[in-house]
């Protein structure tokens, strides 16, 4: 694999996780179904890993290729904020 596409794939999956758990436990998204919000999830995720935990100093390992939690904590709280968001701007606007 390439360097840093586990990460990746560790944030969509945390994405992922958290449009489901938002979904099915704490009903975001509700009106817009399960697979959006587990796609609302996964652009949270990717963005939170990708652009958000690098701007605020992610802690990064020396050997790029190594695995750092931070980044992926970052990519599950991102992801979460995302859905609660689009949440509140779909029952407020209706889109």
């Amino acid at each position: 694999m390439m360097p840093g596409m586990t990460d990746i794939i560790l944030w969509v999956i945390a994405g992922a996780a958290a449009g489901w758990i938002g979904y099915a436990f704490m009903n975001l998204n509700e009106e817009r179904g399960l697979l959006a919000s587990i796609v609302i999830g996964i652009l949270g995720g990717f963005f939170g890993g990708k652009v958000v935990a690098p701007l605020i100093g992610s802690g990064s390992t020396v050997n790029p290729a190594d695995f750092s939690p931070f980044p992926l904590f970052i990519a599950l709280a991102s992801a979460a904020a995302i859905l609660i968001i689009t949440s509140m701007v779909y029952k407020r606007f209706g889109f």
